[in-house]
């Protein structure tokens, strides 16, 4: 079985919306991002954290992503939000508005302040200058044994709100920022899913960002409404031809003939043993897809 984790979608649910919160479990997503923070009025956030810890402990999520974004720095919920996150046993906590490396490890010591199991990650929303300008560091406590990062998560309306770039079509006055979170992502050896697209109706124009994401180097996207999981799924799936060809490759160069060859010829074509390690993850992607679609 592929140990690779289809993190191809991920759509938020208000925790405070007990029906979304039901809903998600009939859905074809492979995470749930709980929401807590924008989603949730102040005076809903004690109610709509019992409610996620409930649905949670009651299961029916199958193979699904458990995701918790909490709320942010120096407010009051954050310390029972994380508390919360333990209790339900979600799969990640989610920490919005990261400035910096020294915000993951305070929300790790908070963790293990509450007895996290170590297995529970952490993912972090890139949506603001600090998050632009550290990237780097933020994305480097993926390979912190103390700070267990797996994912990060670009937050294009906060990024447009925090530095008054304008959000459109094509997003090419963000494309710098967007690179370099995805440049941070390989350095640190972890995901990164790309921005929700805010005209859920727009099936075309949406599409259309699914593939920029998906060219650019994005692992998946995260979404706002659940009619727009399925063209994420196209876009962020191996195709056929995609999948052949990765067989093909990997196969050339398990032949013992190539064992210690750097460069194969193939069909025309020099293939490099990089390639190789590319087709490999493209296998990967492929079978947990598979494994997930079958269970």
């Amino acid at each position: 079985m592929a140990s690779y984790r289809p993190r191809r979608s991920a759509l938020y649910m208000p925790g405070s919306n007990l029906r979304a919160l039901e809903k998600a479990k009939t859905l074809d997503v492979d995470c749930v991002v709980f929401d807590l923070e924008d989603a949730v009025a102040p005076e809903q956030k004690d109610l709509a954290r019992e409610q996620i810890v409930d649905a949670v402990k009651e299961g029916g999520y199958g193979k699904r992503e458990l995701v918790l974004r909490i709320n942010g720095k120096g407010s009051s919920w954050e310390k029972d939000d994380i508390c919360a996150g333990v209790e339900a046993g979600v799969d990640a906590i989610l920490v919005p508005k990261v400035n910096s490396a020294a915000d993951l490890q305070r929300i790790a010591h908070e963790m293990a302040l509450n007895s996290a199991p170590k297995d529970l990650k952490i993912w972090a929303m890139m949506e603001t200058p600090g998050a632009i300008l550290n990237a780097a560091s933020i994305a480097a406590c993926g390979v912190d044994s103390e700070v267990p990062l797996s994912c990060l998560v670009v937050g294009t309306n906060d990024l447009a709100k925090e530095t008054n770039a304008e959000l459109a079509k094509g997003r090419a006055v963000m494309v710098p920022w967007l690179m370099t979170f995805i440049a941070a992502a390989r350095f640190g050896g972890v995901d990164i899913l790309d921005g929700v697209y805010n005209a859920f109706d727009d099936d075309q124009g949406f599409a259309e960002e699914c593939q920029q994401g998906l060219k650019m180097g994005m692992d998946g996207k995260t979404l706002i409404h659940p009619r727009q999981i399925s063209a994420c799924h196209q876009a962020f799936s191996p195709t056929k031809e995609d999948v052949v060809r990765a067989q093909q490759i990997c196969a050339a160069f398990e032949r013992p003939e190539n064992a210690s060859a750097g460069v194969i010829k193939l069909d025309g074509e020099m293939v490099e043993r990089l390639h190789a390690k590319m087709a490999r993850r493209t296998l990967d992607i492929h079978e947990a897809i598979m494994a997930r679609s079958e269970s």
